[in-house]
Order: structure tokens, then C-alpha cells, then sequence
């Protein structure tokens, strides 16, 4: 049997672990050899108990992550986006494969829905709509917007035909991991945005919105975004050419839209289901909270980011979770979270 030989990054973070996860319940799972990146002797060792071989080091280990992009036929990336060292050292390693082998190698990288967002400070939900499948408005994008500093070297690279790029590119994700990764102890179970607010909120003792927290972004459960790397992931080894990438390559991970006035009403509802609040209706942040909380990432958070999968549904995605399961995980967040108060 000619084995797929995958390298993972981020193996043991909130998308990562599912992602992997749903590889090793994949129908075709004994013709993977997968090897993840992993930081720690402990973390390799349980992921080893699951089949996974591991090799240790992280993103500034970029002679290992060259090397191990160099026995792959395909890279998943699910580390940090934002790192053009570390995408550089992979797409070193890809070309080698790739000047090996005379085939390109196939790199899934998760990018981010911020690459389209704005300025509005959380007074507006008044933005553009981009569709993944606006190609040339996505390119046209300024070199300054997060994510791109790492999305046009591998589209470039792309461009040069040593490597197929696939850019999976998730607005807001939420949900609470489960899987064998969570079950070892080894994977974060939640995410990163939703939390800053509740911690927040559990900290004043009411919810809390930037602005007037009428900002808008694009979001989709934990177990759609999973799904869509395994969607993708098929279309892929069926045939590479078939589906877009490189330039035609972004796959928005979206099922609903939210704004923050939303997610700081419902902290407030299970504030309230605490006796932690006595109202659950917000109230705006103050500029000396906006300092102390949240520093210089705030404006970051009161942004808009709308997005359309529509080339994303057109590989057979189907994300089912919508509004009323990202509002039960806002309140499912307050109630876990509140235990460590």
C-alpha cells in the first residue's frame, strides 16, 4: 500500500485537534502516515497512542519544519497564520518535494476572515459582503491586512506551480472540543475570541460591548469548520486540479452572522442564570476598561468581517449549527469559565 504521507501543524490547538481528529476517524485513515508537530515530549507520546507520529519542536524550528514539509504530500497548517517565517520554511520544504518528486505538493492553510475586515470601532455593521469566490477582490485586498503578509507568498508560490495552495479561511469558529485529543488531555477546548468577552464580563459582572457593538462578523460551529478541512481534504486527493487554489483558492468558513451587541446580551442572560448580574442587558465598555482588558487588540474586536462560502458549499460543505448554537456556547463559555473565578 502507497501511503499519503501528511504533516500537521497545530495539532493539539482548538481546530487543530478536530481537524486531526476527523483524519483519524477518516474511512481511509490506514493509508495516512500522519506526523504532527507537537511542542512537548508529553503531548508525542499521547499522540503516538493514537497512530500519529510526532516530531518535536515548534514554529521557529524552521530546519525541522522544512524538513518535515519535504516528506509530505500534503502539509495541513494550522498554526499561527500570521507567521512568514515559519510559512517560509514550509514552502522551502515543499519545493523540495516538489524539484524530487516533479509532482507539487498540496498545502492547506488556515488563514482568517480578518483578511476583510474594517475600522468600524463596533459603531456599524455597515460593510461588504466579500464571497469567497470574488478572486480578484480578494488579491486586491491591501498587502497591510492581517493575514496577508503570509496568504500572498503562498499564493505566489502557488503562481510558480511548485505547490497547490488551498487557503481554508474561518470568520469567528465556536463550540467546545471533544474528540480522542480532548479525551488525552492534549487539545484546547475553547476558542480564543468569545472568551476575551466573557472573561471580561465575569470580571465587571455584566456584559460588555466595544462601541455600540453593533459590528457584524461571519461565523460557523467548530464542527462545521472541521468538516470543511475534510471536505476539502477529499476534493483534494480526488483530483487537485478540479477544485480552486492558489489565487482561486480561499474557502470561507461561514453559517451565520452575529453581532457583538448578541454575544454581550447573551454573557449577560447567563450572568444573570449565575446570580453573577443583576441585569443581563449590556452596556458599552469604557475607554479605561477598553485599555486595561483588552490593550491594543480592542480595535481588532469592534470590527466588521462579513463573508459568503460560496465556493466552500460548492465542494458538498453543508454546515448545519447556526445562530442559536453559537448563543447556548456564549452561555455554555460563562458557565465554564465562571468556575475559574
Amino acid at each position: 500500500m502507497v501511503l499519503t504521507k501528511i504533516f500537521i501543524t497545530g495539532a493539539t490547538g482548538f481546530i487543530g485537534g478536530s481537524v486531526l481528529s476527523r483524519l483519524l476517524e477518516h474511512p481511509e485513515v490506514k493509508s495516512f502516515e500522519i506526523v504532527a508537530l507537537v511542542r512537548s515530549k508529553d503531548k508525542a507520546e499521547k499522540l503516538n497512542t493514537l497512530g500519529v507520529k510526532t516530531v518535536l519542536g515548534d514554529y521557529t524550528s524552521y530546519d525541522l519544519l522544512t524538513k518535515s514539509a519535504s516528506e509530505a504530500d500534503i502539509v495541513i497548517a494550522l498554526a499561527n497564520s500570521d507567521d512568514l517565517p515559519a510559512a517560509n520554511a514550509i514552502l522551502a520544504g515543499l519545493k523540495q518535494r516538489f524539484d524530487t518528486t516533479g509532482k507539487a505538493p498540496i498545502l492547506i492553510h488556515t488563514s482568517g476572515t480578518a483578511i476583510i475586515m474594517d475600522n468600524a470601532l463596533g459603531l456599524h455593521g455597515d460593510h461588504t459582503i466579500y464571497s469567497d469566490l470574488q478572486s480578484d477582490e480578494l488579491q486586491a485586498l491591501p498587502e497591510t491586512a492581517l493575514h496577508r503578509n503570509v496568504d500572498i507568498p503562498l499564493v505566489n508560490a502557488d503562481k510558480e506551480g511548485y505547490v497547490k495552495a488551498y487557503l481554508v479561511t474561518p470568520g469567528t469558529v465556536f463550540g467546545t472540543a471533544t474528540g480522542p485529543l480532548v479525551d488525552l488531555g492534549i487539545q484546547n477546548k475553547f476558542s480564543m475570541q468569545v472568551p476575551f468577552f466573557v472573561k471580561a464580563a465575569l470580571a465587571r459582572k455584566r456584559g460588555g460591548y466595544i462601541g455600540a457593538g453593533k459590528n457584524v462578523w461571519s461565523a460557523a460551529s467548530l464542527s462545521d469548520t472541521a468538516n470543511l478541512f475534510t471536505v476539502l481534504f477529499d476534493a483534494i486527493r480526488k483530483d487537485p486540479d478540479s477544485i480552486g487554489h492558489g489565487k482561486d483558492g480561499y474557502y470561507f468558513v461561514e453559517n451565520l452572522e452575529y453581532s457583538a451587541y448578541e454575544i454581550a446580551e447573551a454573557i449577560g442572560q447567563a450572568l444573570v442564570e449565575l446570580g453573577v448580574a443583576d441585569t443581563a442587558e449590556p452596556n458599552a465598555f469604557s475607554e479605561e476598561e477598553l485599555t486595561q482588558i483588552f490593550g491594543n487588540l480592542w480595535p481588532l474586536l469592534a470590527t466588521n468581517s462579513r463573508a459568503r462560502g460560496d465556493r466552500s458549499r460548492g465542494l458538498g460543505w453543508k454546515p448545519v449549527d447556526g445562530k442559536e448554537a453559537l448563543i447556548q456556547n456564549v452561555k455554555d463559555n460563562v458557565f465554564e469559565l465562571s468556575k475559574a473565578v
